[in-house]
């Protein structure tokens, strides 16, 4: 029985083939392509409107986990797992006395409820119930704390401290329903298939509407799964999977047969995503893990430099067989987990420069592969986590000062790298030879319009790369500038929930690999889509979820993980326990 209603459902998708003898009805077709040009764009702009309320419409201020009480009866608010004390103006935890170390120690609470201090190799020592000590140390309610001469007591939250951060935990989201938002996308993704079957090659029929049926069951599957947990939020995956239906719908109007590989790259990717949020729920997990994860992206990309071959100018790409894998894209996400992963020794210069050699060694790697579109993500999302954990604006222009060094040198002994440069902002002088891709991209991506011409109706897909470095063009033709507007615009959604989830994070691990996981999914659309339009050189880099690719696929559901654990709402982060399994820990509600 389960046979035969699946093999109606590719009869029903057949039939204005077989009715057309080869093709599809022409009435058929332009009455489909008519209707989605103008139902995809209005689902698009609902759905990320929908998102972005959900995820940016929440304010509160920060929560109060405890208590620092100094001398005179002066209270200060702790408002972070991780907190850094000191006289510095960046600390968390401002102790303005001249005996205190600008970075003296780190505060960190436990998801037992449990407090460690660690004293930072201050000058002036630390002194728990008055014996001196060094090192990590646990930290009770009853202990008599003195940082430099200093002392102090830990206060836990008062009741209604606690009650009110609970309150705020579970407020965002209330309004916007995620099972709505789900119809929505499912609306999308049959709306997109049946446009597609319409316009595509005849032998394509059956990989697309066995391709969305199957991203249509796993995102219902993982919703209920979820939801069964008593999980609430799902904006972030929601725009995966948004995004994600855009990508398979590219995939089939270019290179059709290439669906069912991207499709196990989706699957493989929601599990890299899955498992990734597990392993974060443990801090201390976590940090045992960052040698590995390091090991892991420094091992991928030598693996690449010996192995790899060169495929568009740059040898990034490792072949097995028939697959190719690019492991530059994997080795995003154990770059931002290992230099990330810092906890207790957040402010320690030891663990700063070695995350410097780390970066040098998987930048140098990628220049020596000519991979510089990846090398740059590498670059940015070193100095944004270089700042994180140091707070040092030094760091950047040390930082900054390595980068045009770096590149003078690559101009120096790989002068072939300029010919990229030369094109820039003059494509149209060079529209035969070194800017054939973007004048081509300029010129169908405005014959779009604001609705595109249709879904398989354009001409873009038969200029190289056009799935994938172009993809923004791409979707300006056959969707219209108005869907791949909000294709952009999910990924702004995206990076500014970040940065509000910074602000009101519970660990410094949640919040530097969340921000260093956007910042490399930011830039990446961002020289994607400038590089498409000639408002930065073509660099070669993909569109997170929507450009062709395996790699890319995996590596884009990776780093999201880094955002979703970042979430703080109540039930709606995965690496965040349940409430009620955490008191049963005796937690408090954390």
């Amino acid at each position: 029985m389960p046979l035969n209603i699946f093999q109606n459902i590719i009869n029903w998708f057949k039939t204005p083939v077989e009715q057309a003898a080869g093709g599809p009805d022409p009435r058929l077709a332009a009455a489909v392509t008519f209707l989605s040009r103008w139902l995809l764009p209005l689902l698009a702009i609902v759905i990320v409107v929908r998102i972005a309320v959900s995820l940016l419409r929440w304010k509160r201020e920060p929560e109060v986990w405890g208590h620092i009480a100094l001398p005179g009866g002066i209270m200060l608010p702790i408002n972070h797992w991780e907190n850094l004390i000191g006289r510095a103006k960046g600390a968390d935890i401002l102790i303005n006395y001249p005996s205190v170390s600008r970075n003296h120690a780190v505060l960190v609470r436990e998801d037992d409820g449990s407090w460690t201090i660690t004293d930072l190799r201050s000058k002036t020592g630390m002194k728990i119930n008055g014996k001196d000590v060094s090192g990590s140390h646990k930290l009770g309610y009853s202990d008599k704390l003195s940082l430099g001469g200093v002392d102090m007591r830990l206060i836990p939250a008062s009741a209604e401290e606690r009650k009110e951060g609970a309150f705020y935990r579970t407020k965002p989201g209330a309004r916007i329903r995620p099972f709505s938002t789900f119809l929505l996308i499912t609306l999308f993704q049959l709306v997109t298939a049946a446009a597609l079957v319409v316009n595509v090659e005849s032998d394509a029929l059956i990989r697309i509407p066995i391709s969305f049926l199957v991203l249509c069951a796993v995102m219902w599957v993982y919703y209920l799964v979820v939801r069964s947990l008593r999980r609430t939020g799902f904006e972030v995956e929601s725009i995966a999977f948004f995004l994600s239906t855009i990508g398979f719908a590219v995939i089939a109007s270019s290179s059709p047969a290439a669906l069912y590989k991207q499709l196990a790259a989706f699957g493989i990717g929601l599990a890299v995503f899955i498992v990734l949020g597990w392993l974060l729920r443990d801090l201390g997990r976590s940090v045992k893990l960052r040698w590995f994860m390091a090991a892991g992206a420094l091992g991928l990309l030598a693996l690449t430099l010996l192995f790899g071959r060169e495929v568009y100018g740059a040898k990034n790409w490792i072949f097995i067989g028939p697959l190719s894998i690019q492991p530059s894209e994997i080795a995003k996400i154990a770059f931002v987990y290992a230099g990330a992963a810092t906890l207790d020794r957040l402010m320690m210069k030891r663990n700063l420069w070695m995350f410097l050699l780390l970066s040098a060694g998987c930048i140098g790697m990628l220049a020596l592969m000519n991979d510089f579109g990846t090398a740059a993500i590498f670059f940015v999302t070193f100095v944004v986590i270089a700042f994180l954990r140091s707070g040092d604006f030094s760091a950047i222009l040390l930082s900054g000062a390595g980068a045009g060094l770096f590149g003078f040198l690559v101009f120096k002994f790989k002068p072939y790298v300029l010919n990229r440069f030369r094109a820039w902002r003059k494509v149209w002088d060079y529209a035969a030879t070194l800017g054939y891709q973007q004048t081509r991209t300029l010129t169908y991506a405005a014959s779009g319009g604001l609705l595109g011409v249709g879904l398989g109706n354009g001409w873009l897909k038969h200029v190289a790369a056009a799935d994938t470095d172009l993809v923004f063009g791409f979707l300006c033709e056959e969707w219209g500038l108005l869907v791949a507007l909000c294709a952009v615009v999910a990924i702004i959604v995206l990076a500014v929930f970040c940065v509000k989830s910074a602000g009101q994070g519970r660990s410094s691990f949640f919040v530097i690999s969340a921000c260093a996981a956007m910042c490399m999914l930011t830039v990446q659309t961002m020289l994607n889509v400038f590089g498409s339009v000639d408002i930065l050189p073509l660099t070669g880099v993909t569109f997170p979820f929507v450009s062709n690719g395996g790699s890319s696929m995996i590596s884009s559901w990776g780093l999201l993980a880094f955002v979703k654990a970042a979430d703080t709402r109540q039930n709606a982060s995965f690496a965040i326990k349940l409430e009620k399994r955490l008191k049963g820990k005796g937690a408090g509600g954390a």
